[in-house]
């Protein structure tokens, strides 16, 4: 039997946002399909509503007063197949994980490199994650997505997405007006390693060659040595977008500090490591209060034990000033704040 909606008051937030912050909700409604939402947006639905997935790129800096909605669907199906191409369907409330988990057991590539990351299916296409040279929009062919305004169910082609660096259009036209009920991905039974990123053709290479188990592995030991698990630690993975910069701005910058990673991004722009321009600012490893900088990546901060959420917003906001001082870059946040 399928869930329908189940609905809590006045709900505490703590084990619902991986930053463990003591937040609470006046109401919190989880849905297991489109005709649910149906029924919610009905007359006009909730005054003011955020979509609440797994809760592992949100930091709340307040009690929120409306209605937070988290879906709960986890059904995987495959859709068909076209010579080594296989369509798969995932419901927005499956674990991302445990989707990569599922396709690399059917041998099927396009997403191992994405091993571990923390979230929901749903929220994989809003921020278009990413890891190790590979990103969401690489694989997703459509996204379903109920439409708040005109209570209607829509499958929105992956051109038309807008999907960019941690971006897509759901976090700009569609931010507020539509919700992710599933996605739908294209992936591939021929071989696909994508091995030229940071440690991971060593990594695979120790553990045999780059088969999808062994690259699944490689990925999940390099993520478990240099993050924290949300689990033992609070955190919402990395809190900076990596910032690109112009070639001018790239090429003075190299000139002073030689071994700075970079990397082509769009537009003729270059793309600049966060975590190495934190470290080199100072900030690794410090923690101020109940706050800190990961001692193993700089990329994420961590509540250290009781952090407030405006506690972590100001602890980044310092970090972000310290950056600016030393390298003249701006770097902005990736988690979401509430």
């Amino acid at each position: 039997m399928r869930i329908m909606i189940r609905e809590f008051h006045h709900i505490d937030l703590t084990a619902r946002n991986s930053f463990r912050v003591a937040q609470r909700a006046a109401r919190l409604v989880e849905f297991d399909r489109a005709d649910d939402l149906g029924r919610l947006f009905a007359d006009g639905g909730p005054a003011e509503w955020y979509l609440l997935g797994g809760g592992n790129n949100i930091l709340f800096t307040r009690d929120y007063e409306g209605t937070l909605l988290t879906p709960v669907g986890r059904t995987i199906e495959r859709l068909g197949e076209e010579g080594d191409r296989v369509r798969v369907r995932a419901e927005a409330g499956v674990e991302w994980d445990d989707l990569v988990a599922w396709a690399v057991e059917r041998g099927l590539w396009g997403l191992e490199n994405l091993s571990l990351i923390p979230g929901t299916v749903g929220a994989a296409p809003v921020q278009n994650i990413g890891a190790y040279g590979a990103e969401a929009k690489d694989t997703i062919e459509s996204v379903e997505m109920f439409c708040t305004e005109t209570c209607n169910t829509l499958i929105l082609d992956a051109s038309h997405c807008g999907f960019g660096y941690r971006d897509s259009v759901f976090k700009r036209e569609l931010r507020g007006r539509a919700i992710i009920t599933a996605v739908r991905f294209a992936l591939s039974r021929t071989p696909q390693p994508r091995l030229g990123y940071g440690d991971l053709e060593r990594e695979t290479a120790a553990r045999g060659g780059a088969t999808l188990r062994n690259i699944r592995e490689a990925v999940c030991a390099i993520r478990r040595a240099k993050l924290p698990d949300p689990a033992v630690t609070g955190n919402a993975g990395s809190f900076f977008k990596n910032p690109a910069v112009d070639r001018p701005t790239a090429e003075r910058l190299l000139a002073r500090w030689p071994d700075m990673p970079h990397y082509p991004a769009s537009d003729d722009r270059v793309k600049l490591a966060a975590g190495w321009l934190i470290d080199r600012a100072g900030w690794k490893g410090r923690t101020e209060g109940r706050v800190g900088v990961h001692e193993r990546q700089a990329l994420v901060l961590v509540n250290r034990g009781g952090a407030t959420g405006a506690e972590v917003t100001a602890f980044a906001a310092r970090v972000r000033q310290a950056v600016l001082e030393r390298f003249g870059v701006a770097i902005e946040t990736e988690v979401n704040i509430l």
